[in-house]
């Protein structure tokens, strides 16, 4: 028993040791690292443009990814935080540059002073290079374009809409370059699938928007979908037939005079549809020689009716004396 404390208390005293050990290396290794970090060192590194105040109607082409790299001179703590993120250096677009033709032109000779001036005291700017920056642009083209639903929507039984899917906003601006926005015509949605609805829908659906052209902007990236779903219903009524461009000359018998006509509405409009709401003619114009009937065709549908045919394709008719 006596033995196996003086083991026990010797193993811990033994982990005493390595911890402390451990702890005074990595006091040590702290040490050291900060002690590099606040030495000042010179190094080249590459800064991306951060380009700002671009007139709204010029767009500055991507072919003009222009870098600087960029001479400093600061302590490891600064150079640090360049390295662990992309550094950015401004550049004004009204009074860093100078337009000529179809580029805009930044020197560095007219403008060291300024860029020196967006690095703290504790930053030396050495140099700069290249010497010159070309930015190209172009004239923006502003351009209302549609917007095409891509969706493939079935209802339940008995269930439908009265009228189209309504899509909000049915367009959108693209803003552009005249050479790319010029060849949009319009953007379709990304393609949506609902299965058996039977309840009002209202959704976002993204627009399938060109990702490999940054120079291009849009007013929208989605769209709001909604759908007015209603129990539906057929019904059926009986319409007369009517039968113009009759000849003064032609006495003219037909039958029959009244025909079914089969439509498709909501049930909550369905007691407002009356056979007034209908008309169904024949043209007498439209018929070709040796023909001996008439075609009917709905000239009158009420809007609150989804679709109608009527179950009659002929109507006979002689001609008396």
């Amino acid at each position: 028993m006596i033995k196996k404390l003086k083991s026990t208390i010797g193993t811990s005293i033994r982990n005493k040791k390595i911890n402390v050990f451990l702890l005074f290396l990595l006091l040590s290794f702290t040490i050291l690292i900060f002690s590099k970090l606040s030495k000042d060192y010179t190094n080249t590194i590459i800064f991306n443009i951060n380009k700002i105040n671009v007139p709204q109607e010029h767009v500055i082409l991507s072919d003009s990814n222009n870098k600087l790299s960029i001479t400093l001179k600061t302590h490891g703590f600064k150079w640090l935080s360049y390295y662990l993120t992309k550094p950015k250096i401004t550049i004004d677009f009204t009074k860093d540059v100078i337009k000529k033709d179809s580029k805009y032109i930044w020197a560095k000779s007219k403008n060291y002073l300024y860029a020196s001036k967006q690095f703290n005291d504790q930053v030396e700017l050495l140099n700069m290079s290249p010497d010159t920056l070309m930015f190209n642009y172009d004239v923006n083209l502003v351009k209302k374009i549609p917007v095409i639903l891509n969706a493939d929507i079935n209802f339940s039984p008995g269930y439908d809409i009265l009228k189209t899917f309504k899509i909000k906003p049915d367009s959108i601006i693209v803003i552009g370059p005249e050479v790319l926005a010029a060849k949009i015509e319009s953007v379709e949605t990304e393609k949506i699938i609902l299965k058996d609805v039977k309840f009002d829908v209202l959704k976002n659906v993204s627009l399938k928007l060109p990702k490999d052209n940054k120079d291009l902007k849009f007013s929208n990236d989605n769209i709001s979908l909604s759908l007015a779903v209603e129990k539906f219903t057929e019904g059926t009524l009986k319409i007369p037939v009517a039968v113009i461009n009759i000849p003064d000359s032609i006495n003219l018998k037909y039958f029959p005079k009244v025909v079914n006509v089969i439509y498709y509405t909501s049930l909550n409009n369905f007691n407002k549809i009356s056979p007034k709401d209908f008309k169904v003619t024949c043209d007498y114009s439209k018929i070709t020689n040796d023909q001996t009937f008439l075609i009917p065709e709905l000239t009158l549908i009420p809007e609150v009716v989804k679709n109608a045919k009527i179950n009659q394709q002929h109507i006979e008719f002689i001609i008396t004396e």
